[in-house]
Order: structure tokens, then C-alpha cells, then sequence
């Protein structure tokens, strides 16, 4: 039975690799995209003609190549993809830093598109919509029901097209329409950015699109201005991007002819980037944060400070991509997203986690094995199986699988019950946080500082109208969990509300104050270790 458990796949694969180099492209790349050719492959490309000639029904060779070329690129390595011409759009406006469409965000609410969030400026907030209205249609189009993809090929559109939305507002009986022009939408990387004290910044960074490195340098320029002599740089859950922003912004803080990272491939040969000299912020203390949700782009930046000991990196083992990925466009607007080369850390260590070729589910699997063996929660339990290699400073660093922190920071596991995990897990606190500030909008939005509203929120009793809300749609309650997980419960619930309310920048500053990798990095920056020397111990 198994030796036939390939044949399927070996069959499209031959199908598509006849198209692919028999009809009509070379394995020759020349500015990203791919060269026609005249002969090669004849075999495939007869296999093709006959198939389409003599097949006893119909088939659509367009049809097999679009569900065929992402199982042939599996079988590369886990991080060459296809992007089809239908998805190729959404994929690269996250990196490209803006859309077209109508300036909200929303969530789904029982099957009902709601905004959360109005971005200011925008479309939507020039015609008067608000957070927690209800988009119920579009253009007479129904929106209840609908995926979240569905939803924004609805709202989305070319720039200074229109769309008419049916609007259910809160203590209004019935719709309310408004028609709304479409234009150009911000997608921001650097979401948070802020004084942590008088003088200490900190800048999260979502990942590395085309606007990133400007968006760096205005949140320097103010955090500079308000006193800053100290700075975090958070890279948690930052799945990488541009290969080159990030070295433009390592550029910031090394001085000149530092090795910032290299790459090097079997058809590619190494290239060096080194940095200039030009950063205004070489001698600024830095810490940066990471976790096992920093990948790529993340572990370019955390190795080049780490190798050239120019930082202290806190957290827990980064994610462990070092492939270097070049997009090859098709003429019908897909694009694949082929593995060309492995980056390296100015060390020398290749920082690509082990992978068998055709076992992605397994390479995917990894983060839970290093969950279940205890990584999340204790340093002793990463594994260190890769070749050793030295920073600037002789530091021992390895490399095999990810970036290690100089300090580790477990997750916090603290007053964890089964009760808060069925909580978390199942949305209800999301939910809850969601109804409560639905319904009490008026009143917060009185509070125009994060500090006076978690004050508020705090004498609401907020714990045991959640557990009221949760028992009546099915968390049976549980009086003794509830109250031992009583702070993660509260920090969860009032985080929420706090962020349904107004922003990502005032949800972080909530729960930084809480945060142990952000506290332990102001506890080394006070102590003066930010960055490293020779013998520096922790």
C-alpha cells in the first residue's frame, strides 16, 4: 500500500514540471522574474499534450498546476510557497505598508462584521462611522455570515471607488447608510512606541515591510526628543519580512564595517552587508526582546546584536528560519516564493532549524515539541545540538536552530488553573471584554489616559460579571480557580477592554507593566549590563 502513496503526487508533479520547463519558463531568474524558453523537458511536455489530447474527459491543466505547485514546493524545504494571483495582493499589502479600502478594523461578533478600531484620518472616521457599529451590508450585499476573507474583498477596492454600507448603531432602530470613498490605508509595522520611564524607550516592531525602517527612525526621533538614554526593541511574535530593511535598521546601532549578516547558496553565491557608519545610534544601550514567534527578518537583527555584542537579547529561542526566499512572478499576478540561499549571523552560524526535505507538518509540529518538553518554561531544557560559535567578545553562541537569549525569561505559568485556560482558550473573556465594552462605550471614552481607566475598571467587579457571562453560555463556574487565577483573569479582562476601547499602544503600555522580559530588560539596563563585556555574567 505505501509504495503507491506517492504515485498521485509524482504524476502532477511531472504534469507541472512540464509546464513549468517544457512550455514555458527556465530555471534562470533575471530581475525576479522568469525567462521563456523554447526546448527542454520534451518528454513532459509531450505527457501534456497527450493528456490534453486524448483524455477520456476534460480536464483543466490550469486547474492541476494551481493545486499542484504548492505540494512540489513543499517538498523543497518548509518555506518555499506559491501565492496564487487571487491571494498574491492581500500577501504583499502587508508588506508593502498600505491598501485601498474603507479605514476600519473589525471583528466577527455572533456572525456580524463589527468595527473595533476607526483609523484616524481614513475614510470610514471622514463619514462618521464609529467603533462598535455593525456593518450589515454592502452595496444591498448581505454581510452576516460571511468569512473574514469574504468580508474584505467587500470592503476593500480600488482607491476613490465607493461602497455603500448598511450600518446597525447602538439605540438607533433602524440602518443608517453611509457611502464611503475608498483610499489609501496605513498598514503599520511599528505599532507601539513609547517612554517606558524617564528614560528608557521602547519600540515593538510587528515585522519588516517596506515602510518599517522609516517608521523606526520617527519613533527614535521622538522617543530622542522626550529623554530617551535606553531602548528596548521588542521583536515578540515579529515573523521576520525584508531581508534588507532589517539591515538598514541594525545599520542604526553599529558602528562602521561591522558584519550585520551574510548568505550564501548552491546556485548563490555569499554576499557580505556590512555597516556604514552612519547610525545616529551606535553607543545607545539596547536590549531586544524575542521569543519563539521571532523568525527571520527578527533573527537577523537579534544576531547581528548579539553576535557583535552590541546588545543583550532577552527572552526564549527564537523560531529558526535562516532560508532567504526570492519572489519569481508569473504573468497571471502568482508568485512563488523560492528558497535561494541560507543567511548567516556575523559568527557564522547558520541559524535555519533542522528540517527533512516533504515533512513540513513535522517541521511545523516543533514548537509544540519544545512546548511539551519544557522549553517554554526552563532554559536547561533547550537543546544546543548545533556547532558552537563565538561573538566578538568570545561569547559562546550556537548555532542549528533559532537565536538563544544571553538571559531567558520563562513563560508565565504563574496561578494558571484549567478553569482560566478553558476561558482563554474558548474566547470567553475575549467575548466578555468585547460585550462590556459595547456596552459602556459612553462612559470610557471619557478617559483619556490608559492609567485613569484601569483605575476605573478595577472597582467594576469586573471578575464576577465575567464569571456571570461565561456560566450562562456554558464555563461551568469554579469558585477556587476563579480566585486563584483571579490576577490573570483581571490583567486578561481589563487588557481587553482597554484595547476594544482605544488602541494597541495603550494595550501594550498596560500589560508591559506586567510583562517579566520587559522588566527584567529594565532591571539590566538599570544595572548598567545592556551591553555586553567579556565575563559579564547575568
Amino acid at each position: 500500500m505505501n509504495k503507491h502513496r506517492f504515485t498521485p503526487l509524482i504524476m502532477a508533479l511531472c504534469v507541472v514540471i512540464g509546464i513549468l520547463l517544457g512550455l514555458f519558463y527556465s530555471n534562470h531568474f533575471a530581475n525576479g522574474k522568469l525567462r521563456i524558453i523554447n526546448g527542454g523537458a520534451n518528454k513532459l511536455g509531450n505527457l501534456l499534450e497527450t493528456i490534453q489530447e486524448s483524455y477520456v474527459d476534460d480536464v483543466s491543466l490550469d486547474t492541476i498546476i494551481e493545486k499542484t505547485i504548492p505540494l512540489i514546493l513543499r517538498e523543497l524545504d518548509p518555506h518555499s510557497s506559491y501565492i496564487s494571483a487571487a491571494d498574491a495582493a492581500e500577501v504583499n499589502d502587508e508588506l508593502r505598508g498600505s491598501f485601498s479600502g474603507i479605514g476600519v478594523s473589525f471583528s466577527m461578533q455572533n456572525d456580524t462584521v463589527t468595527v473595533m478600531q476607526v483609523i484616524k484620518g481614513g475614510p470610514s472616521e471622514k463619514v462618521g462611522l464609529m467603533p462598535g457599529d455593525r456593518i450589515v451590508t454592502a452595496n444591498k450585499d448581505t454581510l452576516v455570515g460571511l468569512e473574514n476573507t469574504a468580508v474584505m474583498k467587500k470592503l476593500k477596492g480600488p482607491k476613490g471607488s465607493t461602497v455603500k454600507l448598511g450600518i446597525q448603531r447602538r439605540m438607533e432602530k433602524e440602518l443608517i447608510y453611509y457611502t464611503i470613498t475608498r483610499g489609501d490605508i496605513p498598514v503599520h509595522s511599528v505599532d507601539v512606541s513609547y517612554m517606558l520611564n524617564d528614560k528608557t524607550g521602547y519600540i515593538s516592531v510587528e515585522q519588516f515591510g517596506e515602510h518599517t525602517y522609516d517608521e523606526f527612525l520617527v519613533a527614535l526621533t521622538e522617543l530622542n526628543m522626550a529623554g530617551m538614554e535606553n531602548l528596548i526593541v521588542d521583536l515578540r511574535g515579529n515573523r521576520g519580512g525584508y531581508m534588507h530593511i532589517a539591515i538598514q535598521m541594525i545599520n542604526e546601532f553599529l558602528p562602521k564595517n561591522r558584519l550585520i549578516v551574510y548568505t550564501e547558496g548552491k546556485h548563490s553565491k555569499r554576499e557580505d552587508y556590512y555597516s556604514d557608519g552612519t547610525g545616529s545610534f551606535q553607543k545607545l544601550p539596547l536590549v531586544v526582546l524575542i521569543d519563539e514567534g521571532s523568525a527571520s527578518a527578527s533573527e537577523i537583527f537579534a544576531g547581528a546584536m548579539q553576535d557583535n555584542d552590541r546588545a543583550t537579547v532577552i527572552g526564549r529561542r527564537s523560531f529558526g528560519k535562516g532560508l532567504v526566499q526570492q519572489p519569481m512572478d508569473f504573468k497571471d499576478g502568482s508568485t512563488i516564493r523560492l528558497t535561494i540561499a541560507r543567511y548567516y549571523s556575523p559568527s557564522g552560524r547558520c541559524i535555519q532549524k533542522p528540517y527533512v526535505q516533504g515533512h513540513g507538518e513535522e517541521y511545523e509540529m516543533e514548537l509544540i515539541e519544545r512546548y511539551e518538553r519544557g522549553e517554554f518554561f526552563s532554559g536547561d531544557s533547550i537543546k544546543q545540538e548545533g556547532k558552537e560559535y563565538h561573538t566578538t567578545l568570545g561569547r559562546a553562541v550556537y548555532g542549528g536552530g533559532g537565536i538563544t537569549p544571553d538571559i531567558f525569561v520563562p513563560e508565565d505559568t504563574t496561578n494558571m488553573t484549567s478553569y482560566y485556560k478553558e476561558a482563554v482558550i474558548n474566547g470567553y473573556i475575549r467575548q466578555f471584554a468585547f460585550d462590556y465594552t459595547d456596552a459602556n462605550r459612553d462612559k470610557l471614552s471619557n478617559f483619556s489616559k490608559t492609567a485613569d481607566m484601569e483605575k476605573y475598571l478595577r472597582k467594576q467587579n469586573l471578575l464576577e460579571k465575567f464569571a456571570q457571562h461565561a456560566a450562562q453560555r456554558g464555563l461551568q463556574r469554579r469558585n477556587l480557580m476563579l480566585q486563584q487565577s483571579r490576577v490573570l483573569f483581571e490583567r486578561y479582562i481589563i487588557g481587553s477592554i482597554i484595547y476594544n476601547a482605544n488602541s494597541t499602544q495603550e494595550y501594550r503600555e498596560f500589560l508591559n507593566q506586567f510583562d517579566d522580559a520587559v522588566q527584567r530588560a529594565l532591571k539590566v539596563i538599570e544595572e548598567g549590563k545592556a551591553r555586553p563585556k567579556a565575563g559579564m555574567k547575568y
